[in-house]
Order: C-alpha cells, then sequence, then structure tokens
C-alpha cells in the first residue's frame, strides 16, 4: 500500500504559502530536455542480456590507464595501492558510502578521527573535518562560513579558481543577498590574476576565494593576499584540486590561509569517471564552530578507556534546524577511509617521494614540448599541471590526439567558453606518466599541429 500522507488540500496549502500555482513551476529552472529525457533503452531483458549490454556501452569509453594520459583540471590519475581496496573491504573498516549515524561505530568514529587528523596536518590548519561531498561543494560551504564569521557579503572568486568551484559558489548563493565577485581568467599572468585578487578586497568582504596551484598550474606565494584580507577584516579561503601538491608545496596555513578546502580524490581514490570523491575542510581554531559538516572528537568512557564521538554535529538533521552551519547531512565515508589508509602507508617520506616524482614528471613534459613548433609553456612554476598555448584551436587538438589513442589534456575553453581562452590546453602530468607517454604526445602534437 503508497504511503501518501498528505491530502490535495494540504499540498494546495503549501504551493500557496509559497507562492505557485502548480507543483510544476518547482522545477522551470530545469531544461526540459533533462528533466523528461528520451532514454533509448531496451525492455523485457534477462540478466545477461542486460550484462553483455552494459558492458558494450562501457567499452565505448577510453579507460584512463590504457593510453597516455595527460587530463588533471580537478581530478588525478595517481597509483592506488591495491593494499587501499583490500583494507577498506574488510571488516573491520569496510562502511557504507556515506554512513549516516555512526555514533556507536567506534571503528567508523576513529578512522574518521585519523582522517580529520591528516588533513589538518597536511594543509597547516588547526582542526579539519569529517569530509564534505567534494572540493566544490566544499568550496561553496567556506564562503557561507566566511559571511558568518564576518558578518559580510561580498565574496572575491580569484581568476586562478576552477570554473566548477564558481559555478557551484554561485548557484549555493543565488537565493542569497551574496554578492560573488568572480575574476577573470589569466593563465598567461598568474601574478596579475594575485594582484587583482588583492585590488579587488575592500571594507564590505567577507572572504577572498584563490586557488593554489591555480587551475592553469601555477604555484604563488599568498602571503601578501592573505595580508590584504586580514586588513580589512575578510578572510582567506585556499583551494586545492590536487592535494598530493602538500607532499612540496608550503602548507596553505602557513601562507595564513584561514580556511582551506579541496579535492581528496587524489590520495586513495581513483577517477571512477567522476566520483564519488571527497571534499576536505579544515580551519583555525577560533572559527571552529562556525565550520559546517562532521566533526569527530576524541574522549574517555566511563571506564577511563580511549573512545570516539561525534561532537559540535550544527547540522540541519539534529537540533540546529535551520540555524545549522550546513545542510550537507553526511560525509563521503568511503572514499574518507580510502584517503587515510593511502596516507597512513605512505607517510610524510611516502608522500614527499610521490610528489617529486609527479614534479619529475611534469618537469620532463614541459621539457619535451618546449621541441615542439606551434606550442609555448605559460608557467613559470607548476606542480604536475601547467598550461601551453596552441598554434591552433586547444579542443580540435584534444579532439585529433583522441583519436590517434591519446588522452592530451582539457582544452581552457571547455572551462572558460567565450574567454578568449580557445588556444590554451592544461596538461597534467603525474608518476603514471612513463617517458613513452611523454614521447606519444609530443609526436602526435608535432603531427597534428
Amino acid at each position: 500500500m503508497r504511503y501518501l500522507p498528505l491530502t490535495a488540500t494540504d499540498r494546495q496549502a503549501m504551493l500557496d504559502k509559497i507562492g505557485v500555482r502548480h507543483i510544476d513551476e518547482l522545477f522551470k529552472d530545469i531544461p526540459n530536455d533533462v528533466l523528461n529525457p528520451e532514454i533509448d533503452l531496451p525492455r523485457h531483458k534477462s540478466e545477461m542480456e542486460v550484462e553483455r549490454y552494459l558492458s558494450r556501452m562501457a567499452a565505448q569509453n577510453t579507460a584512463a590507464g590504457s593510453v597516455p594520459f595527460f587530463v588533471g583540471a580537478g581530478a588525478y590519475k595517481h597509483h592506488v595501492p591495491a593494499t587501499v581496496d583490500h583494507m577498506i573491504q574488510r571488516g573491520e573498516f569496510l562502511t557504507a558510502y556515506t554512513p549516516y549515524q555512526p555514533e556507536i561505530a567506534q571503528g567508523t568514529l576513529q578512522y574518521i578521527f585519523e582522517f580529520q587528523t591528516q588533513v589538518a596536518q597536511l594543509t597547516g590548519m588547526d582542526v579539519a573535518n569529517a569530509s564534505m561531498y567534494d572540493g566544490s561543494t566544499g568550496c561553496s560551504e567556506a564562503v557561507m562560513m566566511a559571511r558568518r564569521v564576518t558578518r559580510k557579503k561580498k565574496a572575491i572568486l580569484a581568476g586562478s579558481l576552477h570554473a566548477h568551484y564558481a559555478s557551484v559558489v554561485e548557484t549555493t548563493t543565488q537565493f542569497t543577498d551574496d554578492v560573488i565577485e568572480r575574476l577573470a581568467p589569466n593563465p598567461a599572468n598568474p601574478e596579475a590574476e594575485l594582484q587583482a585578487a588583492i585590488d579587488a578586497i575592500d571594507a564590505d568582504t567577507s572572504c577572498v576565494v584563490f586557488q593554489n596551484p591555480g587551475v592553469f598550474g601555477s604555484v604563488l606565494d599568498l602571503r601578501p593576499l592573505a595580508e590584504k584580507a586580514h586588513e580589512n577584516k575578510a578572510l582567506l579561503i585556499v583551494v586545492l584540486t590536487e592535494v598530493m601538491s602538500l607532499g612540496l608545496i608550503e602548507s596553505p596555513g602557513e601562507m595564513g590561509a584561514d580556511i582551506v578546502v579541496g579535492e581528496g580524490q587524489s590520495i586513495g581514490n581513483g577517477l571512477n569517471f567522476g566520483g564519488p570523491y571527497l571534499g576536505l575542510f579544515a580551519t583555525n581554531q577560533k572559527f571552529v564552530r562556525q565550520m559546517p559538516g562532521r566533526l569527530c572528537g576524541e574522549t574517555v568512557d566511563a571506564d577511563g578507556k580511549r573512545g570516539f564521538v561525534l561532537t559540535l554535529s550544527t547540522r540541519e538533521q539534529h537540533i540546529r534546524r535551520e540555524k545549522a552551519t550546513s545542510n550537507i547531512c553526511t560525509n563521503s565515508g568511503l572514499c574518507a577511509l580510502a584517503f587515510t589508509v593511502h596516507m597512513t602507508l605512505l607517510g610524510e617520506k611516502g608522500l614527499r617521494g610521490v610528489s617529486l616524482a609527479n614534479h619529475k614528471a611534469a618537469v620532463d613534459l614541459r621539457d619535451a614540448l618546449k621541441g615542439v613548433d606551434g606550442v609555448e609553456v605559460l608557467n613559470t612554476t607548476f606542480f604536475n599541471e601547467f598550461s601551453v598555448k596552441l598554434s591552433k584551436d586547444a579542443a580540435g587538438v584534444v579532439d585529433a590526439l583522441a583519436d590517434k589513442g591519446i588522452l592530451a589534456g582539457v582544452p581552457a575553453s571547455r572551462l572558460y567558453p567565450g574567454a578568449g581562452l580557445d588556444d590554451v590546453l592544461i596538461l597534467a602530468a603525474t608518476e603514471t606518466v612513463s617517458a613513452d607517454d611523454i614521447d606519444a604526445l609530443v609526436a602526435g602534437l608535432k603531427e597534428v599541429l
């Protein structure tokens, strides 16, 4: 029997209250072809037939490990040891992807506590939460947190910020009175991007959001930005899309960041065709009560034994309701566990070693591209990702190389359409890129260009 708790009168009363005539008006912002898609799928197939059909569909994808792969721009191909997958499936650790109520699950609470500790140490901050959904939602939550802390409404999004992160911030704040000032990207002059962010800060600014390494790969010293923000009683939010960079680059906390957010996919988690991923979120102790999401703490039980509890859970599903610090009601538990296992296997020495291997691969790629006519490297600083200016449309070059079995990065025009960056290509080289991969890319570019 269907459970229908509301009568037609009840539903009409709710519609009248919010000022719409029909429930369809609630979905008017969704394009019709998305809201009512035509899906061409066969019906009434056996399980074996369905498996074969879906396998044929999946085979149309080009897996990252099957070809030379230089795609990054927010999601990175790293080697994840088989031990990680083995450990997260053990009975002692196995958890739901999103554990909704872990209050009595000491195993879940303990690894969350360890995860928080690792993230705080990596980012150079005092405290971290138990993960967000992904880096972009973490970024938007940080902007809203900055408003609560400063009681000011203007958020500056630097040109170095990944376009998808900026779009999530704009989407989240479209029904509030926040003022979002989004600065233009400038891959050829990252110092100018930094100066533009500094110049945009004023007395009305709640926060400035700056990505480091930036979306085009440049690495900058953010201390001048932090100083200007703090002079105006604003917060500096530093975004990381490549957490592996913290094995070599000075932490955001050391540069004066007030909030650090980012994507943790690079450690312990594969590309997975775009998810699930996990958002990192860390801040200073004085802001901890405004931090969104879960926070796990260490305590002792009645017998004096070490134990773990959820603390400061000011989420909407608890007592705070509309006053909650976040409406993200859970965390990416299984992804956070994989992060923690991989980080534990690496340790500080291992993380530095992998980070060095990443930078070396990127340097080797940069050096090899110097001999290709029609390719100009734009970066003077980078970790494992940088941008190049091509003599042809970058999207067309990527398509042509894909036909040759080479996945050659992300065209900047895909992230910033209409920004005059059609000839800019973003390339990533992690520890998984070999000398043969680089040779294949160089040969392919010479032929295509």
